[in-house]
C-alpha cells in the first residue's frame, strides 16, 4: 500500500511546506486539482523539483483534450496523471497512450462513473483504478469516509475523506493506493498524522508477507 499525500485548496508555498514537513512517511505526493487549477502547471513542476525522489500525481482530472493535457503533465514531472472514468474511452484511450509514451502511469478517477462505465476502465490494465467520494459529497452530504469497492482485477486507489478510523476498514481491501488529504494537512501536527498513517500501512505490508 501506498500513501498518496492530496494537497488541495492550499498555495504552492503550503504545500511544500507540508510535504517537506510529512517527507519520511509518504510514499507519493498529489498536486491537487484545486492547485493545478489556481496555479497551472507550475505547482507540478515545483512539487517534482523539491520532491525528485517521490512519485508525483498530478490531478488534472482530464476528460477531453487528453493527448494535451497529460503532455502538459508529464512535461512538468508529473509521474502519473488522472483522467475521469466518465470521460469518453477513446480519451482515456488517448491517455494511456500518451502515459506509455513517456513511461508514466495513469489514474482512473471512477467518481460518478456508472458500473457500465467501471466495467469499460477495468479493460485497461495497466491503470489504477480510484474509488472516490467527492468533496462536496463529503461536506455536504456527510459521506465523509464512505466506502465503495468495486469489482475488478486492476490496482485499486482509494479516496475520499479517509481518516485514522476508515482506515482501518480500508486496509483490509489492501489498496495499492490510499489517497490522505485533510487528516495530514489539516491536523494540528501533520507529520504525526502521517506517521500514524504510514505506520498503519507498514503493518499491513509486513502482515502480507507473513
Amino acid at each position: 500500500m501506498n500513501i498518496q499525500l492530496a494537497l488541495d485548496r492550499l498555495s504552492i508555498e503550503e504545500a511544500l511546506s507540508i510535504a517537506d514537513r510529512v517527507e519520511p512517511y509518504i510514499d507519493w505526493i498529489e498536486v491537487g486539482t484545486s492547485l493545478i487549477k489556481e496555479f497551472g502547471m507550475e505547482s507540478v513542476r515545483l512539487l517534482k523539483e523539491a520532491f525528485p525522489h517521490i512519485m508525483i500525481v498530478a490531478d488534472c482530472k482530464t476528460f477531453d483534450n487528453a493527448v494535451y493535457e497529460f503532455e502538459l503533465c508529464f512535461s512538468a514531472g508529473a509521474d502519473v496523471a488522472t483522467v475521469l472514468g466518465t470521460a469518453p474511452a477513446v480519451s482515456i484511450e488517448a491517455c494511456m497512450e500518451t502515459a506509455k509514451k513517456h513511461g508514466k502511469q495513469v489514474m482512473v478517477d471512477l467518481l460518478n462513473a456508472s458500473e457500465e462505465q467501471i466495467q469499460m476502465c477495468s479493460q485497461f490494465e495497466e491503470a489504477i483504478l480510484c474509488s472516490h467520494v467527492s468533496k462536496d459529497e463529503q461536506e455536504m452530504r456527510g459521506q465523509k469516509g464512505r466506502l465503495h469497492i468495486p469489482s475488478f482485477s486492476n490496482r485499486l486507489a482509494m479516496a475520499g475523506g479517509i481518516s485514522i478510523d476508515s482506515f482501518c476498514e480500508i486496509k483490509k481491501h489492501s489498496p495499492y493506493v490510499a489517497i490522505i488529504g485533510s487528516s495530514i494537512t489539516k491536523a494540528d501536527d501533520p507529520a504525526l498524522a502521517a506517521k500514524t498513517f504510514y505506520e498503519m500501512a507498514k503493518q499491513q505490508k509486513e502482515k502480507a508477507y507473513e
